[in-house]
C-alpha cells in the first residue's frame, strides 16, 4: 500500500460519483461496485452493490463500467471504514494508467502470493482483487507491489488498465 487514501494518483483524471450502497453489504473503501440493476434511483443517486449481484454469474473476471469505492471524507473515515448498507458512499470511476490502493482478497487454499505485473480480476462474490483464473473476460487491474503469503484481505498497489 502506497500512503494513506485509496486513489494514490496525483491528478486522477476519472469521474467521482455519490451512490447508495445496497443494503445487504457492508463493502471497505478499496473494493470494486457497480449500479444495482433493475433498481430505482433514491435522491438521484443509484444504489451501488458488489459484483455478484450486479452481475448474476458465478464467473470471476467482469466486463462492465466499474466504480472504486473510496473514504468517506466528509465523515473523517478512512480507508479500513467499512460503509453500511442504505448509507450514501463516495466512488471513483478509473481512468487507464492511474493507481490505487485495492483490496486483495484472500484466497483460502492458495500461497496468494502476488508479484509486480501480475493481473487481477473481480472475484465476484465481493468486489475484491483476485488472481486472474481462467479465460476472463477482462483482466482490469495490475500489481505493483509485491506480496507474499498474506493471512487476511489486504490493500495493494494497483494500476487500472482500462480492459
Amino acid at each position: 500500500m502506497t500512503g494513506d487514501k485509496i486513489i494514490a494518483t496525483a491528478y486522477p483524471k476519472g469521474v467521482f460519483i455519490e451512490g447508495i450502497v445496497d443494503s445487504s453489504i457492508t463493502p471497505k473503501p478499496g473494493t470494486l461496485m457497480v449500479r444495482k440493476g433493475s433498481t430505482e434511483m433514491v435522491n438521484g443517486k443509484f444504489t451501488y452493490t458488489d459484483v455478484l449481484d450486479r452481475l448474476n454469474e458465478g464467473d470471476d473476471g467482469i466486463r462492465v463500467t466499474i466504480a472504486i469505492l473510496i473514504e468517506d471524507e466528509l465523515q473523517g473515515k478512512n480507508y479500513d471504514d467499512a460503509y453500511s448498507g442504505g448509507e450514501t458512499c463516495f466512488l471513483y470511476c478509473p481512468a487507464p494508467g492511474e493507481q490505487f490502493n485495492m483490496r486483495v482478497a484472500d484466497v483460502s487454499g492458495t500461497g496468494d502470493d502476488h508479484a509486480i505485473g501480475d493481473l487481477f480480476i473481480a472475484q465476484t462474490t465481493t468486489g475484491k482483487l483476485i488472481a486472474t483464473t481462467g479465460s476472463p473476460e477482462a483482466e482490469p487491474f495490475e500489481c505493483l507491489e509485491t506480496s507474499t503469503n498474506p493471512t487476511s484481505e489486504q490493500l495493494l498497489l494497483c494500476e487500472y488498465t482500462g480492459y
